[in-house]
């Protein structure tokens, strides 16, 4: 009996063909990931974690690709360390480049939040961060009143205004009035009082003294 070597042949064969189709599938693909990645940011001035000695007139992010000029489609924010905006207007951008005017003054750290949309219509987002090592302004202490001078140099010498005295016609009668009636209702009470104390001890007195009521006479005795 004879051995048939038809599947030692087509075994060579078959391992070829899967070879050069992988290889060939590996060379199609390859190229074209990157075109289906997203843009990304690669750059950015200020760069993140970089520390300066004032805050920029601008923040620039350049990205790998081009990205969207419509408006409201690019979206910057950058805040100090107490959360105050530092942004200037709106974002601008062309080609790859993203420009954000800033205004203000920062010390410590100051974030900035982006989202921008990307050449192939996604919109993509990220943060960074710099330091501002700059000390914030101090603030001016108000301007001292001026000493008012008469002519050039000599002070001119103020007087305290003495107060003029009230007159009688202006004098409040209110408590005199409330005094006179308090007095009043205090002699009348007393008044009162005194009949009162009269009345009951008039009573008292007849009270006490002996009645001329005649007796009645005893019944004659039984003779």
């Amino acid at each position: 009996m004879k051995t048939s070597a038809l599947p030692a042949t087509r075994s060579p064969r078959l391992a070829a063909l899967i070879a050069a189709l992988l290889v060939a599938f590996a060379v199609l693909v390859a190229p074209a990931s990157p075109a289906l990645a997203h843009d990304e940011l690669i750059g950015s001035d200020p760069a993140a974690g970089a520390q300066l000695d004032a805050l920029p007139a601008a923040l620039t992010l350049t990205f790998s690709g081009a990205i969207a000029t419509d408006a409201g489609a690019s979206v910057v924010e950058v805040t100090d360390a107490a959360g105050t905006s530092l942004v200037d207007g709106e974002p601008s951008a062309q080609d790859n480049v993203l420009t954000q005017p800033l205004a203000g003054e920062a010390s410590g750290a100051v974030t900035v939040l982006w989202k921008v949309v990307s050449s192939d219509g996604h919109p993509i987002s990220g943060q960074l961060s710099f330091t501002v090592t700059a000390e914030p302004a101090p603030s001016e202490p108000a301007d001292p009143l001026p000493t008012p001078t008469d002519g050039a140099s000599n002070p001119v010498e103020t007087t305290e205004a003495t107060p003029e005295p009230v007159p009688a016609s202006k004098v409040d009668s209110t408590p005199w009035i409330i005094g006179g009636l308090v007095l009043l209702l205090a002699g009348i009470g007393a008044l009162v009082y005194s009949l009162a104390t009269r009345s009951r001890r008039e009573k008292a007195r007849l009270a006490a003294s002996p009645t001329s009521t005649p007796t009645e006479s005893e019944p004659p005795a039984d003779r």
